[in-house]
């Protein structure tokens, strides 16, 4: 993995959505609302498939090369006077942020959407991302797709399945949404999505399905019925049968908790394992009800991945807002699963300064320790950072070690546990 041969400099947004880096000032990175300078070894190319935010309302913060000191880029530099904006990445699936972008808030500024926004700066010639890669599957690789393929594959699969009304739903997230696991379903391979459920049992903080009007906008439509035990195995039996390495997934971001479709679930499972034993049923859940997941792992669920913004459970109440249900029932289902044999993954949102707190890391080490988990995925925490913060209560009581030193001492503390970004296949 290479790093720039110094640090990049700060790029900003003017007027007219030009990107633009201004030399005199370094690229700064933040954590919990500290600005600090990016160490280089932090520092990766920004990854193909990336995409870039401007920040209205913000201004870019960078780093004095004399001092070391963050300063405030207030106007642009070429044209006094007129307005500018901060700038983020968003990197590319299969990467984990170690700094949030730089900048600070105005008194206009507007809530940002569902996204993650990554620090990022210009450097000879390239855009330099504060991150790493967390997975070497390509999986959702920019260069995996290619749409003329994927529409031919849809639009014959659509056609084929006009009574399949969750085929037709995929079509949409694949066609409308472009969304990765959809558009692997169609090209047949990998992991794919079974959503079920269009209710849920939590109100999150970062929901990007289903939001109140006066919060951040949704980033896509929730599904709005509740499938067939037909519908479901017709597209797990053949996506196990057939596709390499393949895993399919209940519990996607357009549906709300699956786990309140145990019943629907546990029939469907049954009736794919009578008709295959090939590849990984997978269920991503907010693991509310610890015996719906004992019912359907004995139904023949391979494993869990476990959703987290935080192993504290002020923190996560406050996030999750859950309405019949605690942190206490998270840990039962976890164990639930563990208990029965399965596969536990934690789908652990990382927000720099945050899960790399001394506090959080504490109650994170508790949490592995106690429970036992398989393996750790690493996911950004897609949502404005400062108003995320502000909403579950935290200050910065304490400074964050950084979050690939973070991910060092979790792995010195569980040699065997395993991290990456995707649910893995279990028996490839």
């Amino acid at each position: 993995m290479t790093h720039p041969a110094a640090l990049p400099s700060l790029v900003y947004c003017d007027e007219s959505g030009n990107i633009l880096d201004f030399p005199e000032l370094g690229m700064a990175g933040m954590a919990h609302g500290r600005y600090l300078e990016p160490a280089l070894e932090d520092l990766i190319e920004l990854p193909p498939g990336s995409d870039f935010f401007t920040l209205p309302g913000r201004l870019p913060v960078g780093i004095d090369p004399l001092s070391s000191e963050p300063l405030l880029l207030e106007q642009d530099p070429r044209y006094p006077g007129r307005k500018i904006y901060g700038v983020a990445a968003f990197m590319a699936p299969a990467h984990t942020s170690t700094l949030t972008a730089a900048y600070q808030t105005q008194d206009n500024g507007p809530l940002l959407p569902l996204f993650a926004y990554t620090a990022v700066g210009w450097h000879d010639g390239k855009f330099w991302a504060a991150g790493f890669r967390s997975d070497d599957d390509c999986r959702q690789d920019f260069t995996q797709f290619d749409q003329q393929r994927i529409d031919k594959r849809t639009a014959r699969a659509l056609k084929h399945y006009r009574d399949n009304r969750l085929i037709q739903h995929l079509g949409i997230c694949c066609l409308t949404y472009r969304c990765p696991a959809a558009r692997n379903y169609f090209l047949e391979r990998w992991e794919a999505p079974l959503p079920t459920s269009p209710g849920c049992n939590a109100r999150c903080l970062g929901c990007i399905s289903l939001q109140a009007s006066e919060c951040c906008p949704s980033t896509q439509e929730r599904l709005q019925f509740t499938p067939s035990v037909r519908e479901v195995v017709e597209v797990g039996v053949a996506h196990l049968d057939s596709a390499e390495r393949p895993v399919v997934s209940f519990g996607q971001g357009c549906e709300g908790e699956p786990l309140l479709q145990a019943d629907l679930l546990e029939s469907s499972i049954k009736e794919m394992r009578r008709l295959t034993t090939r590849g990984t049923i997978n269920c991503n859940t907010n693991a509310s009800r610890p015996e719906s997941i004992a019912r359907l792992r004995e139904a023949g669920l391979d494993s869990i991945r476990v959703s987290l913004n935080s192993a504290r459970g002020t923190f996560y109440h406050n996030y999750y807002r859950p309405r019949d249900y605690g942190f206490s029932e998270v840990r039962n289902s976890i164990l639930a699963m563990k208990q029965a044999g399965g596969f536990v993954s934690l789908n652990y949102f990382i927000l720099p300064g945050f899960t790399d707190s001394e506090q959080e890391t504490e109650a994170f080490l508790k949490l592995i320790a106690e429970t036992g988990p398989d393996f750790i995925q690493l996911r950004n925490l897609n949502i404005d950072p400062e108003w995320y913060l502000a909403e579950i209560g935290s200050t910065a009581t304490s400074a964050a070690c950084g979050i690939r030193e973070w991910l060092a001492r979790i792995k010195a503390a569980f040699p065997s546990l395993r991290f990456g970004y995707y649910n893995p296949c279990l028996n490839p």
